[in-house]
């Protein structure tokens, strides 16, 4: 199957590559980007004190994106099997994503969120 280069159902943005984050066995990417969540070979992890609008990165393989929190919107180059379940992962835990943001930029230790079952 393909990889998606971006898109939210229509809309696209500019493929941007995140420079390559190594995952530790401590639960952290390298830059000391807490990872949130791993499902399927999925890894999504958030930033602190990172840039509006809010969102967070995920790694499946070599492939990495930045999704935007309220509006779905992905920058970067995922497969498009991974991508759906990341959205699905996304939608069953927005509140949760929103709240980690907030703890983030408070620089408040962020909470694990639940694998895509």
């Amino acid at each position: 199957m393909g990889s998606l280069i971006v898109g939210v159902i229509g809309a696209t943005s500019g493929q941007r590559h995140v420079s390559g984050a190594a995952t530790h066995s401590d639960g952290e990417v390298s830059g000391g980007m807490p990872v949130l969540s791993r499902f399927f070979g999925i890894v999504v992890f958030m930033n602190y004190n990172d840039h509006n609008p809010p969102h967070f990165h995920a790694r499946y393989q070599d492939q990495e994106v930045i999704v935007e929190i309220d509006s779905g919107i992905v920058t970067g180059t995922m497969s498009q099997r991974a991508l759906r379940l990341l959205f699905e992962w996304m939608d069953e835990h927005r509140e949760e994503l929103r709240a980690n943001w907030k703890r983030a930029r408070d620089r408040r230790p962020l909470l694990p969120i639940p694998p895509l079952s």
